[in-house]
């Protein structure tokens, strides 16, 4: 015979004892004059990037922002040196750096059609890109969300929940950039964008924040 349900003291000394860890799932919704509603991980980390877009992320990419050439300098000494002078990452997490990179280049390729959009710049006049620029709305990487201090994996659920924060956060990068008419190539272009430490020679590929025609 099937015994009495556990009640809620029960249920939650359970939970300690599987260490488990309880996620709030719901949120006010206008539509039901703000009554509780399931909400799904990307809705919750959608909400959570639009609060902090302003109050926090702007002003830490503004804060970190660092001349092309002067990271390039920097980077020839290595990214752990680079890192210490102009990098970002979360406080007391061992990761790898991320830099805000901001300066002017002479568009010289451009893949506007697709979902992953891109514009790669020269930016030390040598007529070869040096930086792609993803417009998206398809972004690949998750610099934005690694470069913020205040964003730590210990903070979130899973892996799951922080793989949504970073989509979340390449959304909202996107959503501010205006991808440029026509064909760009010859045009020049002032940017200041979101990248992880380079691996390679290869061309700097980062999450523009900022793109505006040069004057």
């Amino acid at each position: 015979m099937t015994g009495p349900r556990p009640g809620a003291p029960a249920l939650a000394l359970l939970c300690v004892l599987a260490a488990c860890k309880i996620e709030d799932t719901t949120a006010p919704t206008a539509s039901d004059g703000g009554a509780a509603q399931p909400a799904t991980d990307a809705d919750r980390m959608a909400a959570l990037v639009e609060e902090e877009w302003q109050a926090r992320i702007l002003p830490a990419i503004q804060d970190n922002a660092v001349e092309v050439a002067t990271l390039r300098t920097a980077l020839a000494e290595g990214a752990d040196a680079a890192g210490g002078q102009y990098g970002l990452r979360p406080d007391g997490e061992a990761n790898a750096w991320n830099f805000v990179v901001t300066g002017t280049g002479e568009a010289v390729e451009a893949n506007l059609e697709s979902r992953a959009a891109t514009l790669t710049l020269d930016t030390d006049g040598d007529g070869a890109g040096d930086v792609e620029l993803m417009l998206g709305p398809v972004i690949r990487g998750t610099a934005i969300r690694d470069a913020m201090p205040f964003f730590s994996f210990s903070d979130f659920r899973d892996q799951i929940a922080f793989a949504k924060l970073a989509r979340a956060l390449n959304d909202r990068a996107a959503q501010g950039i205006a991808a440029p008419e026509g064909d760009p190539v010859g045009q020049s272009f002032g940017f200041t964008a979101v990248m992880a430490a380079p691996e390679d020679d290869t061309a700097w590929e980062a999450v523009p924040v900022t793109l505006e025609p040069a004057s």
